[in-house]
């Protein structure tokens, strides 16, 4: 069953709270592309009123782990998914409603097909976008996946 923005988003409530309640939502999603919102509020704030850092992260993972987790799902096979890495960049005070795109959806598929034929642990990065509700950029995240086949026990 593919991923959808509103199965994902109630996934979230149980699975990942702390984003749920921060505001987090799935908006889009396809093999190539998603996007995930975020808007400030007190609720995810810092003391500089604008949103905490750690907030614009878990959005920003998310527009590249949900991906992640529809592809995997779509191949029948258990493999495993992890973020080994990560790198940001804020340029701009986030404030308002921050809307984060991933597009490196199609990079996903080979690490899955070389982990599965090989059984080797497969790593990718993947980038992140946040912008305002102006268009402006506020942050960047970039994201080191690794996928591995899981053994048989």
């Amino acid at each position: 069953m593919a991923v959808t923005a509103s199965k994902f988003n109630m996934f979230s409530f149980f699975k990942l709270p702390a984003a749920w309640w921060c505001g987090v939502r799935l908006r889009e999603i396809d093999k190539n592309r998603s996007v995930v919102t975020v808007t400030h509020r007190w609720i995810n704030q810092n003391p500089f009123n604008s949103m905490f850092w750690a907030v614009q992260g878990m959005a920003a993972e998310l527009s590249t782990g949900a991906m992640m987790i529809d592809q995997i799902e779509a191949t029948g096979k258990k493999i495993s998914m992890l973020v080994a890495n990560n790198k940001a960049n804020f340029s701009k005070k986030a404030t308002g409603k921050i809307t984060f795109t991933c597009e490196d959806g199609h990079l996903i598929k080979e690490a899955l097909e070389k982990t599965i034929a090989t059984g080797e642990g497969q790593t990718i990065w993947m980038k992140s976008v946040g912008v305002n509700e102006d268009g402006v950029m506020v942050s960047t995240f970039d994201f080191e996946w690794t996928v591995r086949l899981k053994q048989k026990k």
